[in-house]
């Protein structure tokens, strides 16, 4: 049976979020937190192909005990089964820590069922980094297929996958082994609502919990901030756009000072365009 495993993360929303300027860090108490946008078109893209082949889907994902509403979510879109990882070891955790923290979860879920393939969003919203999920299949020592758009065919008895990846310019089409890891992106598909017996059973749903412990064979030092190289000096909002001048007066005292504005802003670009080397525009 097509085993189809999705890597999620819960995410404060960027839209709301504020950042501390004292810290120079996100206040993530300032925002809900959200299923990661792209993380969402990871899970119906696999609750798609589970429709298509048979098979189930489970999510996992690690982080605090309110993470569970995250998993709920995905139950909500067609999941069948989530687990969370939640211990304070892994916090502090950058994505070299986070891939190797997921990659002991997916081993053991693969115990207990064998895994076919891996699907995570292509980067979550707070990070954009795109890390993790390469980070997973370096580990795993399984391929790993970035900005994927479509999957064009499964095919579990021959162990193949076909999809296509995104170009600037177009698309590739790439057939690959399975097991595999895809990251996708988020116009691989659009999610619809949810229906309402998966509304009602994600609501009930309780998630597998699982600490460090339980893990088994796990290096400590490579968990959480003990196993995070990367340190962030500085974080910052981007400067806010500046507001248009209001024109007053008269309409010809309007039109005036309009004029007078255009005029000031292409003397600008001619004089940048004549610094870079250009002739006068």
């Amino acid at each position: 049976m097509l085993h189809i495993v999705a890597c999620i993360k819960q995410v404060p929303d960027t839209k709301i979020i504020k950042m501390n300027p004292k810290t120079n860090t996100m206040d993530r108490s300032s925002a809900p937190a959200i299923l990661n946008p792209y993380d969402a078109h990871a899970v119906e893209e696999a609750v798609r192909l589970k429709a298509r082949y048979g098979g189930k889907v489970s999510v996992v994902t690690m982080g605090p005990p309110p993470a569970v509403k995250a998993i709920r979510k995905c139950i909500e879109i067609g999941a069948d089964e989530g687990y969370l990882i939640t211990d304070r070891a892994f916090a502090g955790a950058d994505t070299l820590a986070t891939s190797y923290s997921l990659t002991k979860a997916l081993e053991k879920i693969g115990t207990l069922h064998p895994i076919d393939l891996i699907i995570c969003g292509k980067m979550t919203i707070d990070g954009d980094t795109g890390q993790v999920g390469p980070g997973i299949a370096r580990r795993l020592d399984i391929p790993p297929l970035t900005s994927v758009n479509k999957v064009v065919e499964l095919e579990q008895e021959a162990g193949i996958a076909i999809v296509h990846r995104k170009l600037e310019d177009g698309y590739e089409v790439i057939q690959t082994s399975l097991p595999c890891l895809l990251s996708v992106e988020k116009e691989i598909n659009e999610i619809p609502y949810s229906t309402l017996p998966n509304m009602l059973r994600a609501a009930r749903y309780q998630p597998v919990v699982w600490s460090v412990d339980d893990l088994g064979d796990v290096d400590r030092t490579l968990l959480g901030l003990k196993g995070s190289p990367t340190i962030v000096a500085k974080v910052w909002p981007p400067e806010k756009p500046k507001g248009g001048e209001m024109l007053q007066g008269t309409s010809e005292e309007q039109v005036q000072r309009l004029f007078s504005i255009l005029m000031e802003r292409k003397t600008l670009f001619r004089d940048v365009g004549m610094r870079k080397g250009g002739g006068p525009q």
